[in-house]
């Protein structure tokens, strides 16, 4: 559904309010003369405004305000603990969906997302609680696809503070926060400042899910591209090895368990992997083989594995003609090493893209 189509939804009618009582915009927090028709507990100063919100976050919560608003039902006692599940509902998914425009590159509407999610969380939680840190990356992410970096510095350093508040903050947060300051002093030039929180991301975030887990490979890749700029290329190419390595790892195993769904449609599922992480892991995987390619020394071992990493990424997200590509690519790199270990699997799934592709043409069956 377009904006257009969207906007259609919920639209606008002027109000006057009595004084004392004014409403205010739910974008920028100015007086508010017009409200959703649909809710009719929230409103903005024009519709233009009215229209960025309902495609950014409202369309998605727009009834969900309604008892949360709704100060009869807030009163009730017997409301209370419905609304503060509805609260909880409501945060979770402004995070999600700002997190999803993000992953889009539509950061102005991720912006909108995640400002919702921190009122939200302060309301529910209240000021200064660790819950807040999620709310606050988002917004400094957001910030950072726009390129206001005062914006990142500000929403980062709320976040920093509420976590030395916090003592008792677990290392997920931590460790997701150190990845965000990182990202800030990578984008200001500070590369020593920037390999320092990106080491302390990735040592908390072993020591929360273990030195396997793919939750690594971002911090990995972040350190990585800091050293691209210092030209210090083995280093690099030592890190691009453990990012491909431990999701070449992890996709095997997924893709052994979406062959063995296929058969039972009862278990079957489109992709075990949510859009959001597929659209990250294709761009970083994609980042790594065209570093690799370029590199003068032309590591076949290392393009074979990454590019059948994507190969198998795509098999499993459902698109074969990509599937395709990357394994023919994966293939010829193979074929380069005798008796390389990777050249079967790779056939393998070369053959599984081709009956794919034969069993999608009309007439198959």
């Amino acid at each position: 559904m377009d904006a257009k189509l969207q906007l259609s939804a919920s639209k606008v009618i002027p109000i006057a309010f009595p004084k004392g009582r004014e409403k205010f915009c739910e974008v920028c927090q100015q007086a508010a003369y017009l409200q959703c028709t649909k809710c009719k507990v929230t409103f903005y100063c024009h519709a233009d405004h009215q229209q960025t919100d309902w495609v950014a976050i409202h369309g998605r919560i727009c009834q969900l305000l309604v008892p949360i608003r709704t100060s009869a039902l807030a009163l009730q006692q017997s409301s209370h603990v419905e609304n503060q599940i509805k609260k909880a509902e409501l945060i979770e998914i402004c995070r999600l969906v700002a997190q999803g425009k993000l992953l889009e590159g539509k950061h102005q509407e991720a912006l909108l997302a995640a400002q919702f999610c921190l009122r939200c969380s302060i309301d529910f939680h209240g000021p200064c609680t660790v819950q807040l840190v999620p709310a606050y990356l988002l917004l400094a992410e957001a910030n950072m696809g726009l390129d206001d970096l005062a914006l990142v510095a500000e929403h980062l350093s709320l976040a920093e503070w509420v976590v030395l508040k916090n003592p008792e903050c677990g290392l997920s947060v931590r460790h997701r926060l150190h990845r965000s300051l990182g990202r800030l002093h990578t984008a200001t030039g500070n590369l020593e400042e920037a390999l320092f929180h990106f080491s302390n991301d990735i040592y908390l975030a072993s020591e929360e899910y273990g030195l396997d887990s793919t939750v690594l490979c971002g911090g990995y890749f972040l350190m990585a591209n800091v050293f691209v700029k210092q030209g210090k290329i083995p280093v690099v190419h030592s890190l691009y090895s453990e990012i491909s390595n431990t999701w070449h790892s992890h996709l095997t195993k997924l893709l052994e368990t979406h062959m063995q769904s296929i058969p039972n449609p009862a278990n079957f599922s489109a992709s075990p992997i949510d859009h959001a992480q597929q659209t990250e892991l294709d761009k970083m995987l994609r980042a790594i083989l065209e570093f690799e390619q370029n590199d003068c020394r032309k590591d076949s071992a290392q393009i074979a594995l990454v590019a059948h990493c994507l190969a198998m990424l795509w098999f499993i997200g459902g698109d074969s003609l990509k599937a395709g590509g990357f394994a023919s690519t994966a293939l010829q790199a193979s074929q380069l090493i005798p008796e390389h270990d990777l050249t079967e699997p790779i056939q393998g799934l070369l053959q599984l893209v081709q009956n794919q592709q034969t069993d999608a043409q009309p007439g198959s069956h």
